[in-house]
Formats: structure tokens, sequence, C-alpha cells
């Protein structure tokens, strides 16, 4: 029998999330309804997002052709063809897009290396498949980022398969275009497919000035990279569980067509349809222009929030993203038990925070830290945190150092 760990994150989430006065936990950009999706739309007239007299069949398997278009457009890059509908999966969210490419990737005897942290799901699946997992660790140190040698050094005759997550969720730290490029190269030098979780971009709200905005994993000319994305997070519309599998490869996508058929066979119609429109021009031009615009203002309101408790925590501060790893630290300068903390905190305030130890390590690394969701609305976040200066100035001193 397949056994799979407890996937920790998300039965956190579901424990803490409904009864939550101040969610600053939710990793999803401030979601809209029909009535704002329209406004964004800038057209003198909208369309019908739900057609009645429609008749509700599966639809297209593979997604219609015009989202598939769309979802194909993200990925436009002058320097390289475009990405033909055709190598796009429409799936149910990013969380079964990046499930069916590691299933259709990945075997007993394969070895994966995974960028850590990261979402659960990315190592706890290949290890379930009974692939053996390597993580490659990110350095806080040095902005959350990857060291190209270290993968090298990591490599294995089995090595089947390279995962990343860029943006990086908990952390919001970026992977720009050397890395990405000498990852690709390393890749290629030893046939090893590349898998690329993208569901926070293109939500590239902080990036230093002469930084540019990293392309995708398809835009380096290796056909075997896999990118998997959604409308959860940088699009604001986790209602409608809509993701995709993109890739140069028409072998991956066919593969992961396939064994889609064993499971939800199709998206509903009508997501498929909200999904087109939120992607078509100048719709999803507006809405990205919305959120970038709200990550970049709550994340300044949260940095001069965390300045004002500076001998309290220590952070990184996010370029992309909706999320930001705080750790949090007493007045010896040892980190707290964050789980603890979490628990008191949203007892005693509401403030729902993950803690980093439980939900993104199984309890060996990220003592005192908690993932801090800052793209909520605005008033949610100003609310949230001036519940947790509450706790800070009163009840902070209660939760105990971490063992």
């Amino acid at each position: 029998m397949v056994h799979i760990k407890e996937f920790a994150v998300e039965q956190w989430m579901d424990s803490y999330e409904t009864w939550a006065t101040h969610n600053l936990a939710e990793t999803c950009c401030a979601s809209i309804s029909l009535s704002d999706l329209s406004a964004l739309s800038a057209n003198a007239k909208t369309p019908d997002l739900v057609d009645f007299a429609q008749k509700q069949t599966y639809g297209a398997i593979r997604g219609s052709d015009a989202l598939r278009a769309n979802i194909a457009n993200l990925y436009a890059d002058n320097d390289r063809d475009p990405l033909p509908k055709e190598h796009v999966l429409v799936t149910n969210g990013a969380i079964q897009a990046n499930f069916l490419a590691l299933y259709t990737q990945v075997g007993p005897g394969d070895h994966v290396i995974c960028h850590y942290p990261t979402y659960q799901q990315l190592y706890s699946v290949p290890e379930s498949f009974g692939a053996e997992v390597s993580l490659w660790k990110s350095q806080e140190h040095n902005g959350w980022q990857l060291d190209l040698d270290e993968l090298r050094s990591m490599i294995k005759p089995n090595t089947k398969l390279i995962v990343i997550n860029n943006p990086q969720n908990p952390t919001g730290a970026v992977l720009h275009h050397d890395i990405l490029q000498g990852l690709v190269d390393i890749a290629r030098q030893h046939d090893i497919t590349i898998h690329s979780d993208e569901v926070y971009r293109p939500l590239f709200h902080s990036l230093p000035h002469e930084q540019a905005q990293p392309p995708s994993i398809l835009s380096f000319g290796y056909e075997k990279t896999v990118a998997t994305g959604s409308m959860s997070k940088a699009f604001s519309l986790a209602g409608i569980r809509v993701g995709w599998i993109a890739s140069r490869s028409r072998a991956i996508v066919e593969q992961c067509a396939s064994t889609r058929n064993y499971t939800v066979i199709s998206v509903s119609q009508i997501d498929d349809r909200i999904a087109t429109y939120a992607l078509s021009t100048p719709t999803v031009h507006n809405l990205l222009q919305r959120n970038l615009n709200l990550a970049g203002r709550n994340l300044d309101v949260l940095e001069e929030f965390l300045r004002e408790f500076a001998w309290a925590v220590q952070w990184v501060r996010p370029q992309a993203g909706t999320t930001a790893f705080v750790k949090f630290i007493n007045r010896q300068g040892e980190p707290v038990d964050d789980v603890a903390f979490c628990r008191l905190l949203q007892e005693r305030s509401g403030v729902m925070f993950v803690p980093g130890s439980r939900c993104f390590s199984g309890g060996r690394d990220f003592k005192g830290y908690v993932r801090v969701g800052f793209v909520p609305e605005h008033q949610v976040l100003v609310d949230g945190l001036k519940a947790l200066r509450m706790f800070m100035q009163e009840q902070y001193h209660l939760v105990p150092a971490a063992v």
C-alpha cells in the first residue's frame, strides 16, 4: 500500500482558518467576485460569465481552446517560439497539476532533488511513489537563494527530476535568470527533467529596480521542463479551481492527460469560461495590476510593523508572491515555539499564522518561523496587525522557547 505523509500545512489551514478573526495565513491575493472581475474588464459590454442555456456536459476534456490559448500567452517570450495551446493541460487547480506531473515522471528507484523549504506536496508526493528525495536547501543568509555547486554535488546516476518553486512558498524569494540558466544547463547535461511550480508567478511586486522579472522555466530552450500554475494565487480566483500543466515537451503533456483520465476527467465548463475571461486582454492585465498594487502596499505595512518589533523578529523581505517567512525570538534571542505561538496567538487575539516547523519541515527545521500571508484585503491586514500588536505588547512573554 502506498504511504503518504500527512499534509501538515493543509491540515493546519483546515483546523484553524474557519474560526480565525484575522486570517493572515491565506496564500491567495484577496479574492474577487464575478462582479469584481467584470469591473476589471474595462469593456463597455461584458459577456455573461455563466451561460444558462449551455448544456452542462463534461466540456473540453483538456480545457477549451480559448482557455489553453490564454494560458499559453502567459508564457510569451520574444526570444522563444510561442507555446502552442496543445502544450497546455487544464487541471483542477495547481495541486492536481503538480500531482499529475510528479506521478508521470517519477517512481520507485528514481532520485528527486527538491527546492526547500517549499509546499510539502512537492517532496512528499514523490516520496510516496517510492522515489528517494534530497532537499536542495535555500540559504536564508543569502536571501533564500540556491547554490548551483551544491546541486551539482547532489546529482546521482538515477536523478530523474529537479523540483523548484519560483516564486518560493513560504519565503517569497525569487530565483533569477542566472540561477535558472545554470539549473537548466546542469539538467540538460544530465538529461534531467525540471518541474517548476510557478503558481505565484507573475506576482513580482518588490524586485530591485535593476533586476528584470525572471522568465518562466519554459523560456530557456530546454524541452524537458514542466511549469504548473493556477488561477488561485496571483489571479484571486481560488474558488473556480482551475490550474494547468504547461511544457515544451508534448510527450509530457500527453502522459499527464492520459493519467488524468483516472482522476478528475475535466474542469467544469463554468469554471473554464470564467478562467478564459479572466485571462483575456485587458482583464488579465488589470487584475494583475490590482494584485501587484495590493501586494506592494500591504508588504510596506507589514515591514513597518516588523520594524516596530525588531527585537522579536528576523526576516528576509519577499520579492514576489503573497507570503513572508518570519522568525520570532524571545528577549534572550532564542526562537520561540512557533506551534505554541500560533495557537496562543489565535486563541487570544484571533490572528492566524502558519507555524514553520510544523508545516514546512515536519519539526526538523525552522523553529520559531511562521508563514504570514500578507495580501488579503488591505483592511484585513491592518486590523490583523493591530490585534497582533496588542498580543506582542501584552502576552508575547507567555510564548515558550522552542525545545
